[in-house]
């Protein structure tokens, strides 16, 4: 069975196409350009589909194109399959159903506890307990997000590309940004991931998004990097809701 899973985030989209366990291929677009009303190029010999996203807009974009393309309905968390994970949030709809997939990924891969960090458009810091209960998390904006900040707040400050810095010390304006930026971000994240340590015990510490690869060289407190964790939690989940339908029966 083919299974396409696509995370819709702010600023792309993240196509996977599984095999079972295994992801086959992955890709992104980006989202503007779905919003926009860019044609979406879908691989061919699909079976199913899954969908987590946190833009709503884009979201029956993608289901009415599926459902052209392949004659099925995808399933998208949140509204036909949930995220098979208690949540402690106060207002449980508030989470980002992401960070949820996010969660349950980390269980089977990784285990609990354990402190996931994505590094997209905001940086969001999700805790997971030794139960397996997403317990909350941080939101802080994040390294593009920040940079655009001070080229649009600052008029003597240039807008320039997400890009690490030449050294701690910035010798130029662009170069101080990115300094501040990325080494300020990695001491931010070390400083919280000691506080969440220090509160709720010793936790693994899983670093996915966009620029997960490039912060964990600023973040000396990142145990992993993985990428592809929200494709890799879409299948888990769709895996697991496939089985437990299996044996009912229906």
């Amino acid at each position: 069975m083919m299974l396409l899973a696509i995370d819709i985030g702010n600023t792309s989209v993240a196509f996977g196409i599984f095999q079972g366990k295994r992801l086959r291929s992955y890709w992104k677009i980006s989202t503007q350009d779905v919003l926009s009303g860019k044609t979406i190029k879908f691989p061919q010999d699909i079976e199913t589909a899954i969908i987590s996203s946190v833009v709503p807009k884009a979201t029956p974009i993608f289901k009415k194109a599926i459902a052209k393309k392949y004659k099925i309905r995808p399933l998208v968390l949140g509204e036909n399959i949930e995220a098979p994970i208690k949540n402690l949030y106060r207002k449980p709809k508030q989470v980002g159903q992401d960070r949820l997939v996010d969660a349950v990924a980390v269980k089977v891969l990784y285990g609990y506890p354990v402190i996931v960090i994505d590094f997209g458009t905001a940086i969001t810091f999700d805790v997971i307990s030794k139960k397996g209960e997403y317990l909350g998390g941080l939101i802080f904006p994040g390294i593009e997000t920040s940079l655009n900040a001070l080229s649009q707040k600052a008029a003597l400050l240039p807008k320039i590309e997400v890009e690490p810095p030449s050294g701690l010390i910035g010798r130029d304006t662009v170069d101080s940004m990115r300094s501040g930026v990325f080494y300020g971000i990695g001491a931010l994240c070390d400083g919280v991931i000691a506080k969440l340590k220090a509160n709720y015990g010793p936790m693994k510490v899983i670093a996915t998004g966009g620029h997960a690869a490039l912060m964990a060289k600023y973040s000396t407190a990142i145990d992993k990097i993985n990428p592809n964790l929200t494709l890799l939690g879409l299948n888990i989940i769709y895996n697991l809701k496939f089985n437990v339908s299996r044996r009912a029966g229906l």
